[in-house]
């Protein structure tokens, strides 16, 4: 997003004099923001308030974001802008410059920022991209060419390769042009750029090679990746006239099928395998494993585990066969055929002992001996786990069901209760440590606190390395702010450098970039420690007030809330996922249109997910909507990430297994973790900042969800 600042700069704007409104309106880049901050800054010239050049740049930004060049060339150069602001001001002159036809201005603009004296290295970065290219529409392409040398090595992106590439021709360099617009073409396909260079490339030749095979496949591929199936299919048709090997035709056919397949032209597609399979081992190999990829897509798991085990038998040398033996053994697991699996895990050890799946393929195979109640069996797949693989994110796990496996097969009180306190001590913030407690419950025995001492909010001094950042923020500079804080969290190179830092953050409201800083810098002293003021930036009590009252309005636990967020969002009301959904709680337009209809409220445009407040308000009411119909915390974090009609299906299919044992047997792997976060998160919350006395319990009952309720 351009223009998304945090409730910090909201109210930072709010005491200079803006109104509630305008803030508003730029931070969601509402339509009316460019004439609130007009009128606003032409009532403020009149009065000669202080605040004139500040509220210019605002306005002048946001009329340059809306199309407006000249507009905005005539309010950011009616005066100065406050010290700190004076680069910012000179490059969005630049910019408006440029797009109002002043390329020679524009230049120089751009250059005063470049040799400013103490500018921000990132925006001295973005100014002399685009000072190269105001160079090269002016014609001095001999002076572009030199500052787009400089500008490719900070920002290494198609536009400046493109560029740089006119302005090395124009100046005789005709090797280097060549070569950059290679880069274009080859490392950036689908940018549009990318065809012009391909058309200067083929028109113009290269000396001792042809554009060909090599280049027109790694297109292909690129463009598919892209997702641009249709231009990948028009690149492998180009080498129809080539004389090709047979290896090479057999790749361009596994290509070719690829791309049919994205169309959905099947029968083609088959075509194009069938000759893929005629090929060298390793691609005839990766066109059979499509082919049972596709069909356990398609939910025709029979069929799907007699074509994983053909690739293991057939092509044991091959990633494809390492990959066909490890899914086998995963459809028997899901199809509850627990001692085939087993057995096929064991095998998957044995004949791929090198395998990057085999920690996972250990602890799947420990999963089918635990379901077969075959715990010495299972404890002999987890040892090997914990031992071969020490560090491993599926240690804790294994330790666990290690205990867990024991007691079940009848070990005493007192033989395991030691091991569910030391995986409490070792890895405190894990699902597992919350199970290891509700385990230490059920035996009589008290489990020892994961964090003694709750985190702790500390009032130190602002960095001075931040004053910039806060005074783009009064301005309304929300993206230039964020991209200054951003600059200095990845300067911090120490713990010692990144909890002060970390702490000013969080009290200017930037939760989320205080939460990375603690994710890079402050893990050890957190979880290792468990020190409370480094546990504060990892669980913060972010955007309270909208959080507290969300809550109480949809009668759902603000906790769950807050660790629903710390999942989706890291705090950062900016996220956009690839899916397209957006803010704290990652909502999507569509489901957000449909939480307003049960409102009564008008459908949100979807930047207006983007408002902390907003996003907040739809995520509470969605999230108590699925309490009530799955009455569970695991059942409502599982549906917010997979959907409730799934979490309905597994419940019906599965939900007479204990919690624990449910959980490891969520078929996608992406929500099994999701669950162990969120639920982990919300009892650390409720241990954190609840009433006293004693914390809520975790059911390990799985309990049968209610036929009505939300099902979108």
């Amino acid at each position: 997003m351009s223009w998304m600042g945090t409730v910090a700069g909201w109210a930072l704007g709010v005491s200079l004099g803006q109104s509630p409104t305008t803030l508003e309106a730029v931070r969601l880049h509402h339509t009316e923001a460019t004439s609130l901050a007009r009128r606003e800054w032409v009532a403020c010239v009149e009065q000669k308030c202080p605040d004139a050049g500040r509220l210019a740049l605002l306005a002048g930004t946001l009329a340059l974001s809306d199309g407006h060049a000249a507009e905005a060339r005539d309010m950011l150069a009616a005066g100065p802008a406050p010290a700190l602001l004076e680069p910012y001001r000179a490059f969005y002159l630049g910019q408006a410059r440029f797009y109002s036809g002043d390329a020679q201005g524009a230049a120089l603009d751009f250059a005063r920022v470049v040799e400013a004296p103490g500018a921000p290295p990132g925006l001295v970065t973005r100014a002399r991209a685009r000072l190269g290219e105001s160079l090269l529409k002016a014609g001095q392409m001999k002076q572009a060419a030199t500052v787009l040398e400089a500008a490719v090595k900070g920002m290494p992106t198609p536009e400046l390769y493109y560029q740089r590439a006119l302005a090395r021709g124009e100046s005789g360099n005709g090797a280097g042009q060549q070569a950059d617009l290679l880069t274009v073409a080859l490392r950036f396909p689908t940018h549009p750029y990318a065809d012009d260079a391909v058309k200067w490339l083929m028109e113009e030749g290269r000396p001792g090679k042809g554009w060909g095979f090599a280049e027109r496949t790694q297109r292909a591929e690129g463009l598919l990746s892209g997702g641009a199936a249709k231009r990948a299919l028009e690149e492998l048709e180009a080498l129809g006239g080539a004389k090709l090997s047979k290896e090479q035709s057999a790749k361009v056919a596994l290509l070719r099928a690829k791309g049919l397949f994205a169309l959905g032209r099947e029968s083609e597609a088959d075509k194009a395998l069938a000759l893929a399979r005629k090929g060298p081992v390793a691609i005839a190999a990766e066109a059979e494993l499509l082919v049972a990829r596709r069909v356990l897509r398609a939910d025709e798991n029979d069929k799907a585990r007699v074509l994983m085990a053909a690739l293991d038998k057939k092509y044991s040398t091959q990633p494809a066969g390492e990959e066909g033996a490890f899914f086998a053994g995963w459809i028997d697991l899901q199809a509850g055929r627990f001692a085939e699996a087993a057995k096929a895990f064991a095998a998957h050890g044995t004949r791929y002992a090198r395998s990057r799946r085999r920690e996972e393929g250990l602890w799947f195979r420990a999963l089918a001996h635990l379901r077969l109640e075959e715990y010495a069996k299972a404890r002999e797949a987890l040892d090997s786990l914990v031992t071969t693989f020490p560090r491993s994110g599926l240690a804790p796990q294994a330790r666990y069901w290690m205990a867990r496996s024991r007691e079940l097969g009848g070990a005493k009180a007192a033989e395991v209760a030691p091991e569910y306190e030391r995986l409490i001590t070792t890895a405190p913030a894990s699902f597992y440590a919350l199970l290891s407690s509700e385990r230490l419950h059920e035996l009589g025995q008290t489990a020892p606190s994961s964090f003694p001492r709750p985190p702790l909010a500390m009032e130190l001094p602002r960095p001075p390395e931040l004053a910039l950042a806060v005074e783009l923020t009064r301005a309304g500079l929300f993206r230039d702010a964020a991209d200054e804080v951003e600059s200095h969290v990845a300067r911090l190179r120490s713990a010692e450098q990144a909890l002060p830092f970390a702490h000013a953050l969080l009290g200017l409201g930037e939760f989320g970039h205080a939460h990375t800083v603690a994710a890079r810098h402050l893990w050890g002293r957190a979880f290792g420690s468990r020190e409370p003021d480094a546990l504060a930036a990892f669980y913060p009590r972010a955007f309270s007030n909208a959080v507290e009252q969300a809550a109480a309005a949809q009668k759902v636990d603000p906790f769950l809330v807050w660790a629903i967020m710390r999942r989706e969002s890291a705090f950062k009301p900016e996220v956009m996922s690839a899916a397209d959904a957006r803010g704290l709680m990652q909502i999507i337009p569509k489901t957000a249109t449909e939480i307003a209809q049960k409102l009564s409220e008008p459908a949100p445009a979807p930047a207006d997910l983007f408002s902390p407040e907003r996003n907040i308000r739809y995520g509470a009411w969605y999230l108590a909507r699925l309490m009530e119909r799955f009455a569970h915390p695991v059942l409502a974090a599982a549906a917010y990430n997979a959907g409730p009609s799934s979490v309905a299906k597994w419940a019906a299919d599965r939900g007479s297994l204990p919690l624990d044992l449910f959980v490891e047997s969520i078929p996608f792997r992406e929500t099994r973790g999701y669950v162990k976060q969120v639920v982990a998160d919300l009892f650390l919350y409720r241990a954190f900042y609840g009433p006293g006395g004693e914390q809520p319990r975790l059911s390990l009952v799985v309990p049968a969800p209610s036929k009505e309720g939300v099902a979108f």
